[in-house]
């Protein structure tokens, strides 16, 4: 029987893992036995060099945003409502401070008000991001020097057609004048600057077609145009159709009455045209367009009141008000 050997008991001479017999175990430098575990903890490794990122491979951080908040509270300081124009034109997230500030201080300039830029800047909040020097000031000095807008009036204008100064001078404000005073011959397009901000292809040809298309001349289109510009401006489906409609079915009336008074499709089809027209038949009057849609309502009545107990008044008298200068507030 074999003698069972007792390595914990028997002395022995140290064992040297560096014993140059044995190189093939000798011990690493770094090498640690855990005291608990049997785990031998290697020692780390480093990275390959191909996922080190150098300084130069690295991407750059992007750009901190404008301090939004700070902008939010200048428009606010102004009683403007920053929060809806945020809402409605969401590139205002990313403009400068000092630009806004800029269109602000240059509006001042131009005579406006706070309370002014309290309306534009709801009504067109575009102009809190389009650059200053580029499109703001380039259209208000078109509007000054080529449209001859009177510079105490400046103000007027950009009060009702903020959107004046969102628009190209090239593009769109100067073949737009030369539209209105060439083709259509309006002298002084001051007047109705308004109609400016107006794209020529999409709102003045389809309403000159239109009126053609109706009955009207070529010519009496344009002479309609001249003398009351601001049809430009009315919905063909939602005015300018029903409208007529009505006037040439239940007013049975002439289309040159139109040409002189194109006015009468500024006033109210449910509330003034409508009722008056049916009063003027339920009474056997017949007035005039301007007569009876410029007069007031007790100055209507009246006329309605003495016509009604004498007789018609035919087209060749004085009673008969087709001068649309009249004010028929005055007719006696």
């Amino acid at each position: 029987m074999l003698e069972t050997l007792n390595f914990r008991s028997t002395p022995t001479a140290p064992f040297h893992l560096h014993n140059p017999q044995f190189p093939f175990y000798s011990r690493p430098n770094r090498l640690h036995i855990s005291p608990k575990s049997s785990a031998v903890a290697l020692p780390s490794l480093p990275k390959p060099p191909s996922l080190i990122k150098s300084p130069e491979n690295e991407t750059p951080p992007a750009s901190a945003p404008p301090p939004l908040q700070d902008l939010l509270l200048y428009l606010d300081s102004l009683g403007v409502d920053s929060l809806y124009c945020l809402n409605s034109h969401p590139p205002l997230i990313s403009t400068p401070l000092s630009q806004v500030q800029c269109t602000v201080d240059f509006l001042f300039s131009l005579g406006l008000t706070v309370q002014d830029l309290r309306r534009i800047f709801a009504m067109c909040p575009d102009l809190l991001t389009l650059p200053t020097s580029t499109i703001i000031i380039p259209a208000a000095t078109f509007l000054l020097r080529e449209a001859h807008v009177d510079a105490v009036n400046l103000r007027h204008v950009i009060h009702r057609r903020p959107r004046l100064l969102t628009r190209s001078v090239d593009r769109q404000l100067r073949p737009t004048l030369y539209f209105l005073q060439g083709t259509i011959g309006i002298e002084n397009v001051a007047n109705c600057a308004t109609l400016l901000s107006c794209c020529v292809e999409s709102k003045f040809i389809p309403r000159i077609e239109y009126l053609q298309k109706v009955g009207f001349s070529y010519k009496d289109t344009i002479v309609m145009l001249r003398r009351f510009p601001a049809l430009f401006c009315y919905s063909i489906k939602e005015n300018l159709k029903p409208k007529f409609d009505y006037f040439v079915v239940e007013m049975g009336r002439e289309l040159k009455e139109l040409v002189a008074f194109p006015q009468y499709f500024s006033f109210s089809f449910e509330y003034r045209i409508k009722p008056r027209h049916k009063m003027c038949v339920e009474k056997q009057v017949c007035l005039s367009l301007p007569m009876m849609l410029k007069s007031s309502e007790a100055r209507f009545r009246d006329l309605l009141d003495v016509y009604s107990s004498s007789s018609i008044p035919v087209r060749a008298s004085p009673l008969w008000c087709t001068n649309t200068n009249i004010d028929c507030d005055n007719v006696r």
